[in-house]
């Protein structure tokens, strides 16, 4: 079984590749892709069913860029952060159409997104409550280093910012995190209260 930096890599290769035309290259790459890009996502947005969207849309925009890709960063982290903008993207031009979320749609989503026969269901519920009151540079960064395992370094690389950065939302994720859990309803920093109606902006 391949290490984290050999299978990291090895998706490099394939990116590689898939830029100089290797269609096989280009197929590996979404294959060993495609579900970390879609787990992002839904966790940046709290929403199961957009973020299939919203994942096709990343790779739309990163395969025919492949060609520009050095391989300075691995590819991994130069992918996520295409994701990243296509969900900023996405909340922007939401923003000139905004409109009311109801309790019932994140729930939904929730729903969708894990069966109930699986454990930890209910877990995963309340973390996606709790992830969507987050603010959304500490809500991206504690996705990253602690839902998916990305280093603080690469997680550095795809955002954007320094490491010492990163090790700071995410301390405040974790802080805010425990407010909301011990604190029911009261959301965080101000906030409307987890699960209210509010409207969704970029």
């Amino acid at each position: 079984m391949l290490s984290s930096t050999e299978r990291d890599t090895e998706i490099t290769g394939w990116a590689l590749a898939a830029g100089l035309g290797d269609e096989r290259a280009a197929e590996l790459f979404v294959g060993a892709t495609y579900d970390d890009v879609r787990r992002f996502v839904a966790h940046l947005t709290a929403d199961t069913r957009g973020a299939e969207d919203l994942t096709q849309e990343t790779y739309l925009r990163a395969l025919p860029s492949l060609r520009r890709f050095a391989g300075r960063s691995c590819a991994r982290s130069w992918l996520l952060a295409i994701a990243r903008r296509v969900v900023v993207d996405r909340y922007r031009r939401a923003s000139a159409r905004p409109r009311i979320a109801d309790t019932a749609d994140w729930l939904g989503a929730a729903d969708r997104a894990q069966p109930r026969q699986l454990p930890g269901f209910e877990e995963s519920v309340a973390l996606a409550d709790a992830l969507r009151a987050l603010e959304p540079g500490r809500r991206q960064a504690f996705v990253l280093t602690c839902v998916m395992g990305v280093p603080y370094a690469e997680a550095a690389d795809i955002l954007g910012c320094p490491v010492g950065t990163i090790r700071s939302r995410v301390a405040r994720a974790r802080r805010d995190l425990a407010a909301i859990w011990e604190g029911g309803s009261e959301g965080v920093d101000g906030r409307e209260p987890v699960g209210s109606r509010a409207t969704v902006a970029a």
